[in-house]
């Protein structure tokens, strides 16, 4: 339960900031075992194991009632984060820092933290930035601190040219392809509780919010390179990863997800790039 109300419509929302909320979840040997069999991998998780990075996404996902959700699918705006009267959500990115495991089969609690809350004018019209602060603990031990980023947009007019994206960096040092098909979309919404009609809804996802077919979650696409990163640095620990989404990727058309050294030898750069080599997602990840 948030500790305050939402505020008015039309407010500049500045009496959210600082609203926090308690959570509490456990890291379900199942669920995790699900996950392992959505992404196609060959190990089969026990208790005691650690979580991959980007696997808290699957836990502290509320299951609302039907009657509590928008039209979007997604749980109707207010409660704990306001309704700034944009109807479109999206994940935008984030900054994570991983600070302890986090074991499969623990009890793990959650105090989330409104940090901001900005108004700003873009080309596509009025966008509302929303920033919280996760801390993820389990047995007392924090173990995942994490802002995420939320940006709400207006209603998609179907006028104008779409944004041309910008092309993804060149030189990859690693390189793996991914082909999202739709059996794979419903998965990762069904196991991170995501109602969001653009992953599984195709009529929705074009004509009400404007996208050429159903879309690939950002949290999966941030998973998917925060595991590839896992992979070329097995003897060493990621300790933080920062992400941003840049352009939407869709379903049945294949993309990559590569990397190249950072600046630092512990540094990996890492991207996601579309089948028409668009710049999909740009992330960076610190290794211990």
């Amino acid at each position: 339960m948030s500790d305050a109300q939402s505020p008015a419509p039309g407010s500049d929302f500045s009496d959210a900031v600082g609203r926090a909320e308690e959570s509490s979840d456990h890291i379900s040997l199942d669920r995790v075992r699900a996950m392992a069999a959505t992404l196609d991998m060959d190990w089969l998780p026990e208790r005691g194991d650690g979580l991959p990075p980007g696997w808290h996404w699957l836990f502290f996902n509320r299951f609302a009632p039907r009657g509590e959700l928008g039209p979007d699918g997604h749980p109707k705006r207010g409660g704990f984060i306001p309704d700034v009267g944009l109807p479109r959500r999206m994940w935008a990115g984030g900054r994570l820092q991983y600070l302890s495991p986090l074991a499969v089969g623990a009890d793990v609690a959650r105090h989330s933290e409104i940090l901001s809350i900005q108004a700003k004018e873009g080309r596509a019209g009025r966008l509302v930035f929303v920033t919280i602060r996760h801390r993820i603990s389990s047995g007392g031990v924090l173990c995942i601190e994490e802002e995420q980023d939320i940006v709400y947009r207006e209603a998609d007019t179907g006028k104008g040219p779409k944004p041309t994206p910008a092309p993804a960096p060149e030189g990859a040092a690693w390189s793996e392809g991914v082909t999202p098909d739709p059996v794979l979309l419903f998965r990762y919404s069904a196991l991170t509780s995501n109602g969001h009609r653009i992953h599984y809804d195709q009529p929705y996802a074009r004509n009400e919010e404007g996208y050429r077919d159903l879309v690939v979650h950002g949290p999966l696409i941030a998973t998917l390179l925060q595991n590839f990163a896992a992979s070329l640095k097995p003897d060493a620990a990621l300790a933080r990863v920062d992400y941003r989404g840049m352009a939407p990727l869709f379903v049945d058309r294949p993309f990559r997800i590569e990397a190249a050294d950072g600046e630092g030898p512990h540094d990996l750069m890492l991207w996601a790039k579309g089948p028409d080599g668009e710049y999909a997602m740009k992330a960076t990840a610190h290794f211990k």
